[in-house]
């Protein structure tokens, strides 16, 4: 309530209304201010980034696949002998050449026995068949040459004959010798002609004979032959001593390869008959058989690195090779194969394992970003901040992603890229860029 004053003097009362008025429009003034209040503009977010660079990465493949071995051999034996013992049990480690089982080979060896006497008779036959030999050729080759000998004695003999003939007619002409005695003298010769045609008969057979015997040296002839054939006997009774030989070694049965016994299947005494004996696996190294589909594996190549984790395995991981990408398994089917040889020493990896792997990828070089950086799962756009400090969505695709780091098509280096890209920022957001060391 404003107080009212009094006056006595009426000039003093409207000075002193005047003066009222004038309190009156102050408070008037102060309880009503004169414009709108004013409000502080908010402070933009602080956002971590990181700078776009040029790199590579090296991308993998994640497939699930099964342990087996190396290899894989089933032993059997083709004797028909009793086992004498044997000397591993199932599980055992085996080294390349270690004795799994012996079996008995006592007929074996009277077998091999006869053989080797069998062989030393032939070896006696041909050294007798040689020396025969010899002596037929020598003796071809003196009776040849007696008869070349005789067919010279009875031409000469022949010849001065006949020049006694001659000189017996001209002496019979002159009347100086009778008639008879001439007659007898074409009768000697006609009988040294005679034996000319014998003696030279029987050079003709001598020849063919010592021709027949041949030499012991050279093929053919009798005599050649003869020892050939002596010898051949002496070979196959050695070869078949040398067979029994072989089958005495294959009595003992030894591991072909350093592994582990996983099947026995003979005991002391037993036949072998034709069953598997044994069953070996060698698992160092071993094979990882990893599957996938045709978009899985149309990227690996044999020679990359893989690194495989045993599900069922405690003990770390293990780094193999790729040694092979296989084709569908079955056909019509899309499930291909790809095969790690992977060093066991430890024997920790056993076949029949699940496992896990990382194969690695071809390099792939480009322009990098976290692998956080993108606003979807697809992996199609990043955000980014401009100069101005505004958020804006760029499009890429995705080459490759390895570990945090991933290489993109569509961005260009030096981009200052958002390091969360799902943190909910808005297109056209200004905010505060904080650098992160998040690409190392």
């Amino acid at each position: 309530m404003i107080p009212f004053v009094k006056s006595c003097h009426p000039g003093r009362r409207a000075l002193a209304s005047v003066a009222v008025f004038a309190f009156v429009s102050a408070l008037t003034a102060c309880s009503h201010p004169s414009g709108p209040p004013t409000t502080a503009s908010p402070t933009p977010p602080t956002v971590a980034t990181t700078t776009a660079r040029l790199g590579s990465v090296t991308p993998s493949e994640h497939l699930a696949g099964i342990v087996a071995p190396f290899e894989n051999v089933a032993i059997s034996s083709t004797l028909s002998e009793p086992a004498l013992s044997v000397n591993v049990q199932e599980g055992d480690v085996v080294r390349a050449g270690q004795v799994l089982a012996v079996l008995d080979t006592a007929d074996l060896r009277a077998t091999l026995a006869a053989d080797l006497a069998t062989a030393a008779s032939a070896a006696a036959s041909t050294a007798h068949t040689v020396d025969q030999g010899g002596l037929s050729i020598a003796q071809g080759v003196d009776v040849y040459n007696s008869a070349r000998d005789a067919v010279a004695q009875a031409q000469a003999t022949l010849k001065r004959d006949q020049i006694d003939l001659g000189r017996y007619q001209a002496l019979l002409q002159h009347g100086y010798i009778a008639e008879q005695q001439v007659q007898q003298q074409q009768t000697t010769v006609l009988n040294d002609a005679k034996a000319v045609e014998a003696a030279m008969a029987s050079a003709a057979s001598a020849k063919s004979a010592m021709l027949a015997n041949g030499s012991l040296t050279a093929q053919g002839g009798l005599q050649s032959t003869s020892v050939a054939q002596a010898k051949a006997q002496e070979q196959v009774a050695l070869a078949q001593a040398q067979q029994e030989r072989v089958l005495i070694n294959k009595a003992t049965i030894t591991s072909p390869i350093d592994g582990v016994v996983v099947n026995r299947n003979l005991n002391s005494g037993e036949y072998p008959g034709t069953r598997q004996l044994f069953t070996l696996q060698q698992v160092d190294p071993i094979f990882v058989l990893l599957h996938g589909s045709a978009a899985q594996v149309a990227d690996v190549v044999p020679g990359r690195s893989a690194t495989v984790l045993a599900s069922d395995s405690q003990h770390g991981t293990f780094v193999g090779q790729v040694v092979g990408v296989l084709n569908q398994i079955n056909p019509g089917s899309t499930d291909f194969q790809v095969k790690l040889l992977v060093p066991n020493p430890t024997g920790r990896l056993r076949p029949g394992m699940p496992v896990e792997a990382d194969v690695s990828l071809q390099p792939l070089q480009g322009v990098l970003i976290p692998t956080t950086a993108f606003t979807d799962d697809r992996q199609t756009a990043v955000l980014v901040v401009q100069a101005q400090g505004k958020v804006a969505q760029v499009a890429v695709v995705c080459e490759g992603s390895a570990a945090t780091q991933s290489v993109v098509r569509g961005l260009a280096p030096g981009a200052r890229v958002v390091v969360n890209g799902q943190s909910g920022l808005s297109v056209g957001q200004k905010v505060l860029p904080k650098e992160s060391a998040t690409q190392e």
